[in-house]
């Protein structure tokens, strides 16, 4: 009776854990936007931005969208931290790759780290999130840059779902629509990226 109850004790508070991976150059406001999608979904406030200092290393958040248990990875941006970014694709579930679309200076050069991105074996097949950041502060002409830097490596995309959208890590526009289009596509692509267990 014990291990009924047990058992279905551990069924009832397990929950998959994801993993998404947020890269991007530095500034591009990772962990801006990341304290926001922790607001949205805990309630609690983040740390205002003009208190966030770049990213060394990793930053770790964990959120819970539809009993999923979501981890976002934000990784430093820099171009000496870049080099570790591999040693977290093998367990990835999703990309969110951010671009600082007010600084259209650095958009080229945030679309050759996009396509070393794509070219990655580990990452075959997984969703990509491109979000065109600081859309508040940026001009209408960045987001169409950044979707024609897109649809300019296509044929390397194959058949994975990627999808650009505007959002504002500062503001929170759009950001729960981009997040609900992600999880989203987690689950549809858990077949193939199957979720880790993790106890309520």
């Amino acid at each position: 009776m014990f291990s009924l109850v047990s058992g279905a004790y551990r069924y009832f508070t397990r929950q998959d854990e994801y993993n998404v991976l947020m890269l991007g150059l530095d500034s591009s406001g990772k962990t801006t936007l990341l304290e926001k999608i922790k607001h949205i979904h805990t309630g609690v406030p983040g740390m205002p931005a003009e208190n966030i200092l770049p990213t060394v290393g990793v930053n770790i958040s964990k959120v819970t969208m539809n009993r999923d248990l979501i981890k976002f990875m934000d990784l430093g941006g820099q171009a000496d931290l870049r080099g570790i970014w591999e040693a977290y694709f093998e367990d990835c579930h999703a990309i969110l790759f951010v671009i600082d679309s007010a600084n259209g200076e650095r958009i080229d050069e945030a679309g050759d780290v996009l396509i070393k991105l794509i070219k990655s074996e580990e990452l075959e097949g997984l969703p990509v999130l491109i979000l065109a950041n600081k859309c508040d502060l940026s001009d209408a002409g960045s987001l169409v840059k950044i979707k024609e830097m897109v649809n300019g490596v296509a044929d390397l995309l194959d058949s994975r779902d990627v999808r650009v959208m505007e959002a504002s890590g500062v503001e929170g526009t759009r950001v729960q629509t981009a997040m609900d289009w992600l999880h989203s596509r987690i689950i549809d692509n858990r077949t193939k990226r199957p979720p880790a267990a993790s106890d309520i």
